[in-house]
């Protein structure tokens, strides 16, 4: 028995956007298409990393003073250290899986946004 593949909308728009413009353009006008917009995305993350080194000036949170007095074997809030107990149950994060809780939803018939 096949399973069906599930696709998000957010998916089906891309495809639907490249499948589109190869109909409309052809191969090579949608091949340039997406090359142009990703040296774009290419150069905004250029230009967001040289903004902000150019503001804070630091580029590694293990460099940043306020992290630093964070982990002050001394006096710091975190002197255990970035592995230790503290730092762990403050600092991550923690999946919960809630797709049986949203399932048992939609089953009694909520209407959820997507």
């Amino acid at each position: 028995m096949k399973r069906a593949v599930q696709i998000t909308r957010r998916g089906f728009l891309k495809a639907a956007g490249l499948a589109a413009g190869y109909v409309l353009f052809g191969y090579n006008v949608t091949k340039e298409a997406v090359a142009g917009t990703l040296e774009f995305v290419g150069l905004r993350q250029k230009a967001a990393y040289e903004a902000d080194a150019k503001k804070y000036g630091i580029r590694k949170s293990q460099d940043n003073p306020y992290v630093k007095k964070l982990y002050d074997k001394k006096h710091g809030f975190l002197a255990a250290g970035p592995c230790g107990h503290k730092s762990h149950e403050l600092l991550h994060t923690r999946y919960h899986d809630r797709s049986a809780a949203i399932k048992a939803l939609k089953a009694g018939g909520t209407k959820l946004k997507a």
